[in-house]
């Protein structure tokens, strides 16, 4: 599964750096120099070079450099050194494999990934769904939960109503307060 680490924002100069929205918790790790980093999609045609003559974003891309700057990243990658070819990369998403992520040191961490897919179920067994995906909300993460029929709910992901997460298992055990569901 390819995780979403940033995305190429506008040219910073003329020398070919870009900035970079950042959507990883570990950006010192993921943007270090050396660091090679898979471009989604693999290749854009793009104008930027002038008529004529497309651009096609490279399948990877190499960290020369990192920076912040005023809070925002930025970033130089190897062979990108003129602002045509920068600005070429707009939009572009960096990705990772999740097989190259390490899991958390810390036992009740997880990333998305690992939780997407797991069924969910209350602790007498009743299955509710699967988690589709999480929503990083500003009080408290939320499982978005894909119900049987069709629907979806929202599971904030608190000790209280999600007592286990079991990834041995591929399930989530989650304790509803009555009516949550049904929202």
């Amino acid at each position: 599964m390819q995780l979403v680490v940033g995305r190429i924002g506008k040219p910073h100069g003329v020398r070919g750096e870009v900035t970079v929205e950042v959507r990883t918790d570990e950006p010192e790790a993921r943007f270090a120099p050396g660091s090679v980093l898979r471009t989604e999609p693999g290749a854009v045609p793009s104008p930027a070079n002038g008529p004529g003559v497309p651009f096609r974003v490279p399948a990877e891309l190499t960290i020369e450099e990192a920076r912040f700057h005023q809070g925002r990243l930025l970033v130089a990658f190897d062979g990108i050194l003129d602002r045509n070819t920068a600005e070429a990369l707009r939009g572009t998403l960096l990705v990772v494999d999740s097989a190259d992520v390490a899991p958390p040191d810390d036992p009740e961490e997880f990333h998305d990934h690992q939780l997407v897919g797991l069924a969910v179920v209350t602790p007498a067994g009743e299955r509710l769904g699967e988690v589709a995906r999480i929503d990083h909300a500003p009080s408290s993460d939320l499982l978005v939960l894909r119900r049987p029929e069709g629907r979806t709910a929202l599971i904030p992901f608190v000790r209280a109503i999600v007592p286990e997460v079991d990834l041995a298992g591929g399930r989530v055990i989650v304790d509803p307060p009555a009516g949550l569901l049904d929202l």
